[in-house]
């Protein structure tokens, strides 16, 4: 299978969110599972190029920006054996950032990215590329399906960009694109598609990421349970109804994890190593008694620990964790947070360091080392967002043998099996409703299993069990491009 895999972030390139993993790590994974595929990113100030190998210009392509025509150059190379397409312009991408910078979002890019879009779709003849499926990541390629539609499949049918479907793919919901309508003649999208159902618009402005959701193939969202969910008022963002009309054409798939840079059993940074063959998980006790040394902790094997790695603030679920942290180091959990936060909110948890000697430590800022050491002796892993984007921390402790503390509504329900609830396929501990007291009944609940050694260790490895390697998610993705393919096939017939 052809795969056009467009995406405004690269985990070895540019990186800005948690979507640049998933953007490296699928399309690598699916090209291992024998698919064709090419990476399509905008050329931005700091997309770093060392990695890439063979980097050349390969031609300059023309497409509509407003009223004219604008020049763009299209660069190839490869990172590893994985094929990278650059759209660059002096002024629109190489010059600033993917988003924004210290001062907010750019405030022309539904210009930038209406741009980047016909640039993916034009270049496909000069690279002598027809994919069979284009996935698209989030409101910034939420142009391409529409554009596709409109004036490729129904005007230019020999062209490339008409025989591929569209496959898009939300990362973050919350970020949605909106623009003033001011802008439709300026991106080339007619007045007649700014309408709710099946158009782009959303209260009033022309919406990016309704755009995609409109006019793609196939969308997909980052779990089973969170693509019912986006079907419902409370957790649509405003687009439930579109997901509702579009519910046969929505399909949600969880994400991998990149097992060679988490594996505890071959962890340059863990103090020592372990894995199921460990039956008594002794290389694990080593790492916590390693982690409580060198973060002077109380030291005791029987003294849970608890790993909180994020950013301090209400979308991660600091502010229901804030209430109840306190009571939590009073039960004797020790907690280890890593992460960064608002000045205040740092000095508070600073507070609480000084207050509970021995039983809390901070990390600030987010650090590569530290997270491996933390989940190498971590018992606990607390997650206490009501949303989460992505999979991935949640995979990534349990690979290590950390139990997963979680709020049922997260989405995080298809990763992890309430112990409560299955006691024997159970995986972690979920919290029913988001507050504060919940969060607490759910870590108390951890803390009863916990006390009990040998049924501990069988929960810690039936966590190290579970398979969330991007070979396995690749499988679903590739199902889901069938389904591209089969839908653009058919719409072709009825045309």
């Amino acid at each position: 299978m052809k795969i056009a895999f467009v995406t405004p972030e690269l985990n070895a390139l540019v990186r800005r969110t948690s979507l640049a993993e998933v953007a490296e790590f699928l399309p690598r994974t699916l090209r291992q599972e024998g698919s064709d595929v090419r990476v399509f990113l905008p050329f931005t100030r700091d997309l770093n190029t060392e990695p890439l190998q063979d980097l050349e210009q390969v031609g300059d392509i023309r497409v509509k920006d407003g009223a004219s025509k604008i020049t763009l150059s299209v660069y190839t190379g490869h990172l590893g054996d994985l094929p990278i397409v650059l759209i660059d312009h002096p002024t629109l991408f190489r010059s600033r950032a993917p988003y924004g910078d210290e001062e907010g979002p750019y405030a022309d890019n539904w210009r930038r990215y209406a741009v980047f879009s016909r640039g993916v779709l034009e270049s496909l003849p000069l690279l002598n590329f027809t994919p069979d499926v284009i996935h698209c990541m989030d409101w910034t390629t939420g142009l391409i399906p529409v554009i596709r539609e409109l004036e490729y499949a129904a005007k230019d049918p020999d062209h490339p960009a008409s025989h591929a479907g569209t496959f898009f793919a939300i990362h973050n919901l919350a970020m949605q694109g909106p623009f003033e309508r001011e802008v439709l003649p300026h991106i080339g999208i007619p007045h007649r598609v700014f309408k709710n159902v099946h158009g782009v618009e959303l209260q009033g402005k022309v919406n990016y990421l309704k755009a995609g959701v409109e006019f793609a193939t196939i969308i997909g969202v980052h779990s089973p349970s969170f693509a019912e969910r986006v079907q419902t008022t409370k957790r649509g963002d405003g687009l439930e109804e579109s997901f509702r009309r579009r519910a046969k054409e929505l399909v949600g798939i969880t994400n991998g994890i990149d097992y060679k840079a988490w594996d505890p059993s071959n962890d340059p940074l863990l103090p020592h190593t372990y894995s199921l063959k460990d039956k008594d998980l002794n290389g694990k006790r080593k790492c916590k008694d390693a982690l409580q040394k060198t973060l002077k902790l109380d030291t005791g094997a029987r003294t849970a620990v608890a790993a909180v790695i994020g950013r301090f603030d209400a979308d991660s679920g600091f502010d229901i964790l804030a209430e109840v942290l306190t009571r939590i180091l009073e039960r004797s959990v020790e907690v280890v947070l890593i992460g960064s936060g608002k000045s205040e909110i740092l000095e508070r948890v600073r507070t609480m360091e000084t207050t509970f000697a021995g039983r809390c430590r901070l990390i600030e800022q987010y650090n590569v080392g530290a997270a491996h050491a933390l989940l190498g002796g971590a018992d606990f892993l607390i997650l206490p967002s009501h949303f989460h984007s992505s999979n991935s921390l949640c995979a990534i402790g349990m690979r290590y043998g950390v139990v997963p503390i979680i709020y049922s509504g997260s989405g995080l329900e298809d990763t992890v099996i309430d112990v409560e609830s299955d006691v024997r396929h159970g995986t972690g501990f979920t919290f029913k409703n988001y507050s504060g007291d919940s969060l607490l009944d759910g870590l108390d609940a951890a803390r009863k299993h916990y006390k009990e050694a040998a049924e501990w260790r069988t929960l810690a490895m039936r966590c190290m069990k579970q398979d969330f390697s991007w070979a396995a998610t690749a499988q679903s993705y590739l199902k889901a491009y069938r389904r591209v393919t089969r839908r653009t096939k058919s719409s072709a017939v009825d045309e």
